[in-house]
């Protein structure tokens, strides 16, 4: 049952960018018209975001509350923002904490690596494995020295936190905890967030 192509049939169909031969860097990134949202660079690959779950949306809501309600005042709290790795990595955490002078107007698209303290990542089903596995090797391997990596668990579907520090030495994340109800922190500045509060949202 095969239908007759038609210029008004071609013209329908999506027309996908072709990637350059060394792929793409992270000034194409801001200059390629019409990217949908939140599209990421990793490795010199365009990634586009799914629809995300509604855990997705109330668990950032809520640690973003969380952490500006004891940001100090050299420091800010930032979402879905494109962070610059190098030339070919332009990710964008669900949450970052920044230094306060990175922030220079409201139409900044961007921040570079070395003004990110934390990255946040709550995982997604179909981004399990750039969240678990290759955004936290590129992120310590840019130097940002904190990385939360939130999931979905248990019966009831609440956010577990898990809490990593980069190591000086090897230049990799190490464990520091494992947040069930409550994230309570003195690094990178002092932070307490109740999780529990995700049933009011």
């Amino acid at each position: 049952m095969g239908g007759t192509m038609t210029a008004e049939s071609a013209e329908q169909r999506p027309h996908w960018p072709v990637p350059p031969k060394d792929g793409y860097t992270v000034d194409d990134l801001f200059t390629l018209p019409d990217l949908p949202p939140h599209t990421e660079l990793i490795d010199g690959s365009l990634v586009f975001v799914s629809p995300q779950r509604d855990f997705h949306s109330v668990v950032i809501d809520l640690l973003a509350a969380g952490l500006r309600s004891t940001v100090p005042s050299e420091l800010r709290v930032r979402r879905e923002m494109t962070v610059v790795l190098d030339r070919r990595n332009g990710p964008e955490p669900d949450l970052c904490v920044v230094r306060a002078e990175s922030v220079v107007d409201r139409r900044q698209t961007r921040f570079e690596a070395a003004d990110v303290l934390l990255a946040v990542e709550v995982v997604s089903p179909d981004s399990e494995a750039r969240d678990r596995d290759t955004k936290p090797h590129k992120y310590a391997a840019a130097g940002i020295p904190h990385f939360w990596l939130v999931e979905m668990a248990g019966e009831d579907d609440h956010p577990v936190v898990q809490v990593y520090e980069r190591g000086q030495a090897t230049g990799t994340y190490a464990l520091t905890g494992i947040h069930h109800a409550q994230v309570k922190l003195t690094a990178p500045y002092g932070i307490d967030i109740d999780l529990t509060e995700i049933d009011r949202l």
